[in-house]
């Protein structure tokens, strides 16, 4: 099966969760094979946590490329594009090879089917976009991989991969129970799947439940172990556009660091980085790994560009991925300490099966939005808007409650609204992030769309 356009191959793609179901591990591992192995090109730092694996992963990425080390980056969902999930040094990639990768994958289909015994398998919408990233990764000639999981860790695609030289696991929150475990407990035991025997682990040492779950499984497979707590970096300087902070490091004694964004919560997930670059320094024979210098993490850290995070898509007017009650809690944070000195306006949705109402909770108890602005998305998984506006009018805290069909209404209406002094605020779900910033994307350099 062959594809003309990039058109043509992500609808391709949309439609397989309609006709698949998820697989064992086992069958992506023998995929792999029959692909050539690609990881044995690499060197694989494997992501996974609950909130944070695509800034960490990001940051990595940065400090790796300007230590002048060829990396690739998986990471998940995107915003606006399927090629955003594919970057090589932190540029997104072409269609040319994103189809290339699908082709290769696809070609070796009916070979894997054979080599299974299973003449109805087939790669869900996740493995199979893992297994391009592999191909194109290894024919971009990337020495690094920085490979975020997707759902989980234990039995997530990415966990075929056998032989990371580091693992990492950001902050462990509640999110996807239904899945993962109704406890901090369970959660953590399924993000630490992916721990290899002797590979040294970086964690967010956060939540003592989680942190011991770590720990224990760390001991019983011999790893070395870096925790990472509130207590390894220090703010400096806070302002809207950036944050200064400051940690004591293995290599360099105490390094000032400075991070293009207004979210706070960047600052562990930079530390989480930090801690993951000195450990590749200390295990690693490559001399650009083993000479990195101070200035070269720092640069590295402050270019970094991460999309949606706080993400500021127009003056004053910022998106945040927050989609869970850890990461509005983390979100509120940030924005109580943005110096708005007019009015702040919260466009709002979620995911159905995401708890919304906690989320609500938080925003409500918070006292900082004077309207909330609720909107649906185009997704099977959107909650109804009717009901988050039910919620958010039973709150205290917030003033007025809009309910709007779609992003470009309520962006239309809160344009008109919005005087200088006034922020915007958009969070609750990805999906809401990536329909907001292609709304601004098509408006171009006219800001808001008419």
């Amino acid at each position: 099966m062959e594809w003309d356009s990039i058109e043509s191959a992500e609808a391709f793609l949309l439609e397989l969760p309609r006709f698949t179901v998820k697989n064992c591990l086992e069958d992506t591992r023998q995929f792999l094979k029959v692909l050539g192995s690609p990881e044995e090109n690499f060197k694989i730092i494997h992501v996974a946590g609950t909130n944070g694996k695509g800034s960490v992963c990001a940051y990595l990425s940065s400090v790796l490329k300007e230590a002048g080390c060829s990396v690739g980056m998986f990471t998940s969902p995107h915003l606006v594009q399927m090629r955003e999930r594919f970057r090589v040094n932190g540029e997104m990639i072409s269609e040319g090879r994103f189809l290339e990768g699908m082709a290769v994958v696809m070609g070796h289909l009916q070979e894997v089917r054979r080599k299974l015994g299973k003449p109805e398998y087939h790669p869900t919408f996740f493995e199979l976009l893992f297994l391009m990233g592999m191909v194109i990764f290894r024919e971009e000639k990337a020495e690094y991989l920085v490979l975020e999981t997707g759902l989980g860790g234990r039995l997530d695609a990415t966990n075929a991969v056998e032989h990371p030289i580091l693992t990492v696991i950001t902050e462990i929150g509640m999110d996807h129970m239904e899945y993962l475990g109704d406890t901090i407990g369970q959660i953590a035991g399924e993000k630490a799947g992916i721990l290899k025997p002797g590979v040294p682990v970086v964690f967010c040492d956060k939540r003592k439940e989680a942190s011991e779950v770590i720990r224990k499984r760390a001991q019983i497979l011999g790893n070395r172990v870096i925790g990472v707590g509130k207590g390894d970096y220090f703010y400096k300087k806070l302002t809207n556009k950036s944050i200064d902070f400051s940690m004591q490091c293995q290599y360099y004694d105490y390094i000032r660091l400075s991070l293009a964004t207004a979210a706070l919560y960047q600052a562990e997930n930079a530390a989480v980085a930090v801690r993951c670059m000195e450990e590749l320094r200390r295990q690693s024979g490559d001399g650009r790994i083993t000479g990195m210098t101070a200035e070269q993490v720092r640069k590295g850290l402050e270019k970094t560009v991460w999309e949606g995070r706080m993400e500021e898509l127009l003056p004053h007017v910022f998106a945040d991925g927050a989609h869970n009650e850890d990461g509005i809690q983390a979100f509120v944070e940030t924005v109580r300490a943005d110096g708005c000195q007019g009015r702040r306006y919260l466009v709002f949705s979620a995911v159905s099966d995401k708890d919304y109402k906690g989320m609500i909770g938080i925003l409500q108890k918070e006292r900082l939005f004077a309207v909330a602005a609720v909107v649906g998305f185009h997704s099977g998984r959107a909650a109804r808007p009717e009901v988050l506006r039910e919620l958010f009018e039973a709150c205290e805290g917030i003033a007025e409650t809009m309910l709007f069909r779609d992003m470009a209404e309520a962006l239309q209406e809160l344009g008109r609204r919005k005087r200088e002094e006034d922020y915007i605020y958009i969070a609750g779900s990805l999906y809401l992030v990536g329909e907001a910033k292609a709304l601004l994307d098509m408006a171009g350099s006219g800001g808001f769309p008419v």
